[in-house]
């Protein structure tokens, strides 16, 4: 799976699953865009990728801002021109509370870092892969695609169900451009998303769910790890996939399968 001469661009690229795909998109071959939040977790990833010979462009931006948005990929025009794979990873877990208590302005904030923020990603990189075409993965889950037991996590629920219609609908759309549009279904990953959770009250929100022992049945409930969900976006980037688009891919050994 060579990706020599191809230029990624990575959300949430500071840690967790943004990370690891970046370091192996570089492995194979990519440049590689980071984009998220911390200039400082970025720059870390970046110096790794230019100490294995590869190119780095770092830019400390929030996905779901407009303003911010245009001027990184302004950047990315001007240094590149184009551009071959898009992993749209950046997200929150936001607030899980019961729906009468999870306020308006955290639902608004859920919302916008995932859906927003993954619709302004590929609003602005499909120009770039037009002329090639290429491959874009979205980060969804298994909540809101398979699992809905998880209490009080409506609003995520919710962006992640819509980010696998977004994907199912681009892959149609965009498919005339040779630009395949796939969904990635994490369940259990370690990862820091779990940093940006905030649990009030779930316990009222709780449906009972009897689980059989451990809860990842492939790895006896130990979770994946990021580079599992990288290499996968590897396997997505490269012409080893060249017929799949379209397609939600739920990386979870086999967990979402318990409910």
């Amino acid at each position: 799976m060579n990706l020599s001469d191809k230029v990624a661009l990575v959300t949430g690229a500071g840690s967790g699953l943004g990370a690891a795909t970046a370091l192996t998109l570089a492995a194979a071959g990519a440049d590689v865009i980071l984009v998220s939040r911390t200039k400082r977790e970025l720059d870390k990833v970046a110096k790794t990728i230019r100490e294995r010979g590869r190119e780095a462009m770092v830019f400390a931006a929030d996905t779901a801002d407009e303003g911010q948005m245009d001027k990184v990929f302004a950047a990315i025009r001007k240094q590149y021109g184009m551009l071959d794979i898009v992993f749209a990873n950046a997200g929150v877990n936001g607030v899980w509370a019961p729906i009468d208590k999870l306020k308006p302005k955290e639902w608004d904030d859920t919302i916008r870092i995932n859906l927003r923020g993954t619709y302004l990603t590929v609003h602005h990189a499909v120009p770039l892969m037009k002329r090639k075409g290429g491959s874009i993965a979205i980060t969804s889950s298994i909540n809101g695609t398979r699992t809905f037991t998880t209490a009080g996590a409506s609003a995520y629920s919710t962006t992640k169900a819509g980010q696998l219609a977004l994907g199912q609908m681009l892959a149609l759309e965009l498919a005339r451009y040779k630009i395949r549009v796939n969904v990635i279904c994490p369940g259990a990953i370690e990862s820091k998303i779990s940093d940006s959770t905030e649990k009030r009250d779930t316990q009222a929100a709780k449906v009972p769910a009897n689980f059989p022992e451990g809860t990842v049945p492939l790895t006896g409930g130990e979770p994946g790890a990021a580079e599992d969900v990288a290499e996968l976006v590897l396997f997505l980037a490269s012409d080893a996939s060249k017929h799949i688009s379209g397609t939600p891919i739920w990386i979870d050994g086999a967990q979402s399968l318990l409910v």
